[in-house]
């Protein structure tokens, strides 16, 4: 009965005999069911890309974003339910904005993550709640230089991207401009096209080239990024 999730499901307090909480696996189906969310470290900032699922092709371009800034210098990268994604990023607008008020400095990324994933963990610990459906990448850049943390449903926070840890040595010798384009072709590359889904390639950096803001990345960048991509993918294919 266990296995299943029947009558363990109900809360995200209860425990199954073997010690799962369903609520949280539930969680973490819906960021796998979502669109792939890649982000990387170079050695001048960070490139965060989203493979966003167009589900209607009466949604306008460049609507229901998934990446977002989240202050000057950071941003955030949402899989999973778009709409848990947008209740997260409000909360990490107003961390930023209040430490900024107190401190009087932008919000250090780590210390941004920290908050941000306790305002996760939170909604796991009470039975009137549930856990949010998504999962988040911040980046930013401070005076660490460029940060990286991704957030799990269940509010851990983690410094390291594990698709890329094998490259990690060769992404830290890149420019985020050369970046731009490694993060469209695993993109491209991953994308499923037996779904039937048309996706929106979306990109942002916070870099020395961006004056250390976080911004999407410019037009012209990103459409040689998306002609890089199909054109290895291309050569992919007829190898």
């Amino acid at each position: 009965m266990s296995s299943i999730g029947t009558g363990y499901d109900l809360s995200v307090t209860t425990f199954s005999p073997d010690g799962r909480v369903f609520q949280i696996e539930y969680a973490a189906k819906a960021v796998d069911n979502s669109g792939t969310v890649v982000a990387i470290k170079c050695k001048d900032g960070i490139v965060m890309g989203v493979e966003k699922l167009i589900a209607s092709k009466m949604l306008l371009p460049g609507s229901n974003r998934r990446i977002h800034s989240v202050h000057r210098h950071s941003g955030m990268a949402v899989a999973g339910l778009a709409a848990d994604g947008r209740q997260i990023v409000t909360r990490a607008k107003s961390e930023a904005t209040n430490y900024e008020r107190v401190y009087g400095e932008a919000i250090p990324v780590k210390e941004l993550a920290e908050r941000v994933a306790s305002y996760v963990h939170l909604c796991t610990l009470y039975w009137w709640l549930r856990p949010f459906g998504c999962g988040v990448i911040v980046g930013g850049y401070d005076r660490d230089g460029p940060q990286l943390y991704m957030i799990e449903p269940s509010g851990i926070s983690d410094t390291s991207v594990q698709p890329l840890e094998k490259e990690d040595r060769l992404l830290k010798q890149m420019t985020c401009r050369q970046g731009v384009i490694e993060v469209a072709k695993i993109i491209y590359g991953v994308h499923d096209e037996a779904k039937d889904k048309a996706f929106e390639l979306e990109l942002s950096w916070v870099c020395d080239e961006s004056n250390c803001q976080h911004e999407k990345v410019p037009e012209n960048l990103l459409e040689e990024a998306k002609a890089a991509a199909k054109a290895a993918l291309e050569e992919m294919d007829a190898d």
